[in-house]
């Protein structure tokens, strides 16, 4: 039986999927099974963050899988100690503590489990533990049931009530109406830096200080949601920084580019005083949260070897170099169906003009051309409805861009 026949009478159909079957990659190109090579400037959906099979990832990989594979959390693994070290020392740079875990949705549902243990440590005044978690418009926290709760997008949720109680949605980069979002019950504000999932909406510099400042007056949790945009994606390590670099967080998730591939996530929490004797990351003490695979030998000496990848090459500052290259192709790119580049890095979109796409039977005009990109051999990926993301890995070429714009062009 083909590949394609397979997936129709044995997987869940929960995804739409392209008619493709990759087989092989190497750096940026993906081949697939007929032998037909792809720029991909998708990555895995900003996961492939150093390219595919790089040299390090590969070495790592190996010998760690030929030393130990897995041990239980009731143990102590060097491996997980060095990779939390290396992110809060070289990467936030905030003391605090790390919980690993296997993807973004379960670091999120992590750091919202964080926010309602601190509303029963920190309650109302009455006593009445605070549990309540704002969450803001088009963003996109993932599709367990705590984290699809706080996906602000219809969308995600529908077929799924009723939701896990105790969020509410606010306009993202709206100051304005940011504290009349509060109740009595509010607990904490969570946010991406940068959306990727929704249309890559860049926050404002002053909604992130507002949101900060709000945190601090009403004694609430700032929560970043970095899963696609940490660790140099968007030309800073934490992407926060690049927009407000004076803030101070409570918590971060990430997953994706972390793994280079390899499946991994975790949180951060901060090691603030909440009152004389209680740091913030002490309320997530044993028996609290847990994770069978979470920060196993093997997938933290996989990331290990991704962060210093990312750190020793400055793939941060490249990907802001290489960002100023795809604007500059952009401004000389002789089309009339985009507008303009959203985003920050390497983390970029490309706004369809209205109208100017006739979709394809069922499909939006972002995956009318993602499809048109790909009989080229370039690997997209919609962001919503009229935005084509471009997530190569950090590490591109210049060659390499040039090498996309060509392809689109050939395609339109």
């Amino acid at each position: 039986m083909s590949t394609a026949a397979d997936f129709q009478n044995y997987v869940l159909p929960t995804y739409g999927r392209f008619p493709i079957v990759p087989v092989k990659g190497s750096g940026a190109y993906l081949w697939d099974d007929a032998g037909k090579k792809y720029l991909d400037f998708c990555t895995g959906i900003a996961v492939c963050s150093i390219g595919h099979c790089h040299p390090a990832l590969t070495a790592a990989i190996t010998q760690q899988a030929a030393e130990l594979l897995h041990v239980s959390n009731l143990y102590q693994i060097p491996q997980q100690a060095k990779l939390a070290r290396s992110i809060v020392e070289d990467h936030v740079k905030i003391p605090g503590k790390i919980f690993f875990s296997n993807s973004g949705a379960e670091a999120n549902d992590g750091m919202i489990k964080t926010a309602r243990r601190f509303g029963h440590a920190q309650p109302q005044a009455d006593g009445t533990p605070r549990f309540e978690v704002i969450t803001f418009s088009q963003s996109f926290h993932g599709r367990t049931l705590g984290s699809m709760a706080a996906t602000a997008q219809a969308k995600i949720q529908e077929g799924f009530s009723p939701l896990l109680p105790g969020f509410r949605y606010a306009p993202f980069n709206d100051v304005d109406t940011l504290h009349a979002a509060l109740s009595p019950n509010t607990v904490a504000l969570m946010l991406e830096p940068i959306q990727g999932e929704g249309g890559v909406n860049v926050a404002t510099p002053e909604f992130l200080r507002a949101a900060a400042k709000l945190a601090q007056e009403h004694n609430l949790l700032l929560m970043f949601d970095e899963v696609q945009a940490g660790f140099g994606r968007c030309g800073h390590a934490m992407a926060w920084r690049a927009l407000a670099p004076e803030i101070e967080p409570d918590c971060i998730s990430w997953a994706k580019g972390m793994g280079g591939g390899f499946p991994i996530g975790c949180f951060w929490v901060s090691d603030r005083k909440i009152n004389d004797s209680t740091t913030l990351s002490s309320v997530m003490g044993p028996g609290s949260h847990g994770s069978t695979y979470g920060g196993t030998p093997l997938a933290c000496a996989a990331s290990q070897a991704v962060l210093d990848v990312i750190l020793k090459e400055n793939l941060a500052d490249h990907a802001v170099a290489m960002e100023k290259q795809i604007r500059l192709r952009f401004q000389e790119w002789q089309q009339h169906l985009f507008t303009s580049v959203k985003g920050m890095g390497l983390l970029l979109g490309l706004s369809i003009r209205p109208d100017a796409v006739t979709p394809a039977e069922g499909k939006t005009p972002a995956q009318t051309l993602v499809a048109r990109f790909m009989e080229q051999g370039l690997l997209t990926v919609p962001a919503g409805p009229d935005v084509v993301r471009l997530l190569p890995p950090l590490n591109v070429t210049a060659a390499e861009i040039d090498e996309a714009f060509a392809k689109m062009n050939a395609a339109l």
